[in-house]
């Protein structure tokens, strides 16, 4: 029974700020709706995981593994090692201006350059979901909050009538008592 007085009240709010005569853009119309069917906001995580592709789970995992310290030790290790080897046995694979390790760390940048702004891209998205749902709870919060403030000044008012009223009262009990007490 509570929801349902909940959903008329929201209803009722609704129309009153459609009343109002203002355009509103897709989000806040959104947001209008969700107030009548008084539904939450949304998880962001679950919106956006509904959209991920394999390719895009692979491009996180990669850039996220190709952004750490350990990666970086890592290639720096391998590097050191190619070199020394290559050094100290100078017909092995790849004497000294290693051309194939240049070609290798090439080929490796050109890889990894576009799966990590995939993956941005990807953080991006997920950043304006985010950004969309703080909107519209924020849109959500000052509508409440205007429609919190109309309801307390709707009780000041009359607060200030029955005050009004109870003066009024008070004096023609008084006068009444005067009354009755020089009748006797």
């Amino acid at each position: 029974m509570g929801n349902e007085n909940d959903n008329s009240d929201s209803e009722k709010l609704v129309r009153e700020i459609i009343d109002q005569g203002e355009t509103f853009n897709d989000i806040e119309e959104d947001l209008l709706h969700e107030l009548i069917e008084n539904r939450m906001s949304t998880n962001s995580n679950v919106a956006h995981a509904q959209t991920t592709t394999f390719g895009n789970k692979m491009a996180d995992k990669i850039a996220a593994s190709v952004g750490s310290w350990s990666f970086i030790i890592v290639a720096l290790a391998i590097i050191a090692i190619w070199i020394i080897i290559n050094t100290i046995f100078k017909k092995l694979f790849d004497p000294f201006p290693f051309i194939l390790l240049n070609l290798v760390l090439s080929c490796t940048a050109a890889i990894q350059a576009p799966v990590i702004m995939m993956s941005q891209n990807r953080q991006e998205d997920k950043d304006r979901i985010k950004s969309k749902n703080d909107y519209k709870i924020n849109l959500k919060s000052e509508l409440i909050t205007q429609d919190l403030h109309k309801k307390m000044d709707y009780l000041i008012d009359n607060q200030k009538i029955l005050a009004k009223n109870q003066a009024k009262i008070l004096e023609f009990i008084e006068k009444s008592a005067t009354h009755v007490a020089s009748d006797k």
